[in-house]
């Protein structure tokens, strides 16, 4: 079983950049669009962003313009570039499928303070 592992999260100060890794541990992707999803605390996790099997991504608007998903096929790696990073963006950051979703990893921290 292919189990997804995030990383790349951190500290960064409003404004600041990071980009996040979801590795497939072993092997490649299962077919289906790749999802990252954060959840802050006390809130409900949530959609953040998607990439199609073809490549199609779809940013939620309240990141739009400033996260942007990609992958690496050959390194079996799918990111999300995080740009202008607000003190709200602050949230465990979780990649798993859009759809029959697998279990979930321990995500990574993103903390973006003022």
């Amino acid at each position: 079983q292919v189990q997804l592992v995030e990383s790349g999260g951190g500290v960064v100060q409003a404004g600041g950049s990071l980009r996040l890794s979801c590795a497939a541990s072993r092997g490649s992707f299962r077919t289906g669009n790749i999802a990252w999803y954060r959840q802050a605390p006390g809130q409900q996790r949530e959609l953040v962003a998607s990439i199609s099997n073809n490549g199609a991504t779809h940013t939620r608007d309240f990141v739009k313009g400033r996260f942007s998903v990609s992958r690496d096929i050959a390194k079996n790696t799918v990111y999300l570039q995080m740009n202008n990073l607000k003190p709200e963006d602050t949230a465990v950051y979780y990649c798993n499928y859009y759809t029959d979703l697998g279990p979930w990893g321990q995500g990574t921290q993103v903390t973006v303070s003022s």
